[in-house]
């Protein structure tokens, strides 16, 4: 029953990821990428504290009893991983398509297994390769590729693949020492927060009327994507291994499309119906394929 929570709120996650790739191309019409990602991550911050205090403050003492060293060094890991993998991808739209950027982003899928077996020299299920291909044949499909022109911003994109490979790798890693789910939520938002303001600081202005202009895409991916959607991934990933979480998490680029048939009336073609039943077949492969050799 639990892997099955799991599974559905890596679902409902990748869901609002994939809806919320719309609110952040929309959010930059008047503010730049840092100022967005720190007013969205903050958001996101005030959303989830509330909640820590709720459910989880009485449970400070028993869990950082364990290592309270290791939770702070993979709590930095984890927020630094998520900035730059969010800030490479907010620029990158600024110089490339929502399209070149959809596709560069689910090169996380193969990403993930390769650092595992490389650092953590874990063995992993076979089933994960021909799931990862399907996926980035799947992803190649969704975003009609082969229209576009290479950019600069695709290989920030591509740079910013490896960071979210490595926030997923970091949570697999934190979330099975501590039970902690919306503190560590709240303090990787925070983390990226305070860098975005940073940098946004030093390179852009933080204008109250243009961010009021952008409030609704703020608000949305603030709140629920860069909010209640990471706590939704380090739940799921509690009882998912990152390697199949990545699969999982790639059905992101379908959601985006569906929602751009759906709020933006873009036309599905024959190859993004395609694209979305390769990487259902990804993810399905790299769940059911475990579990036939477990009963077998």
């Amino acid at each position: 029953m639990s892997k099955t929570v799991s599974l559905l709120s890596a679902l409902l996650c990748t869901f609002i990821w994939g809806t919320t790739f719309i609110a952040q191309d929309t959010g930059m019409d008047d503010i730049g990428p840092f100022t967005f990602n720190a007013v969205r991550f903050f958001v996101g911050f005030l959303a989830i504290l509330p909640l820590v205090f709720l459910f989880e403050i009485k449970k400070f003492k028993s869990e950082f009893k364990l290592d309270i060293k290791t939770f702070v060094i993979l709590s930095a890991l984890i927020g630094i991983s998520l900035f730059l993998g969010s800030a490479l991808q907010q620029v990158a739209l600024l110089h490339t398509d929502v399209a070149n950027a959809a596709f560069f982003t689910i090169f996380y899928v193969p990403m993930v297994p390769i650092i595992v077996f490389l650092f953590k020299k874990k063995s992993i299920h076979w089933s994960v390769w021909p799931s990862v291909v399907l996926c980035l044949i799947g992803g190649y499909l969704l975003t009609n590729f082969y229209d576009a022109t290479v950019r600069l911003g695709d290989s920030l994109v591509l740079l910013g693949a490896f960071f979210w490979s490595t926030h997923i790798i970091f949570t697999g890693m934190i979330v099975i020492r501590y039970n902690l789910p919306l503190t560590i939520g709240a303090l990787q938002t925070l983390i990226v927060a305070v860098f975005s303001f940073i940098i946004g600081s030093i390179y852009e202005e933080f204008i109250l009327k243009n961010i009021l202009k952008e409030i609704d895409s703020i608000l949305y991916a603030g709140i629920l994507s860069g909010g209640f959607a990471f706590v939704l991934q380090i739940y799921a990933q509690r009882r998912i291994a990152p390697a199949p979480a990545a699969i999982i998490f790639s059905l992101e680029g379908v959601f985006a499309t569906i929602a751009a048939w759906f709020l933006l009336n873009q036309i599905l073609d024959i190859n993004n119906i395609l694209g979305c039943f390769f990487i259902l077949c990804g993810v399905l492969l790299s769940q059911l394929l475990p579990l036939m050799k477990k009963t077998a």
